[in-house]
């Protein structure tokens, strides 16, 4: 489970054995949610969030992080994939400590 980020609590990761479209799945306590990156001609084109199923959701204010964090490394979390995925680099997680707008 590579993880590529830790946001105030909020995990952020995709799993080893991951399927396109590109996407991550964001935990704190527990709670989960996925976002998908929608890419068109290589520029992130939409993001669309949702809940795991069979996973108690993410709700509230950690919700809106999550959303924050992957609108803000959208194009990060792109290549983070790519670099995992198809070139089968290691990631080194980011820990980030201020707030993202």
């Amino acid at each position: 489970m590579p993880k590529l980020y830790e946001y105030f609590g909020l995990v952020v990761f995709f799993f080893t054995n991951e399927h396109e479209p590109i996407h991550v799945h964001g935990r704190f306590q527990g709670c989960h949610a996925r976002a998908e990156i929608i890419l068109k001609d290589g520029k992130v084109l939409q993001i669309a969030f949702s809940n795991v199923k069979g996973k108690p959701p993410m709700a509230g204010g950690k919700m809106k992080d999550f959303q924050t964090l992957v609108r803000a490394k959208a194009n990060d979390i792109v290549r983070r994939w790519v670099d995992f995925f198809v070139f089968k680099r290691r990631n080194k997680p980011e820990i980030i400590t201020r707030k993202l707008k």
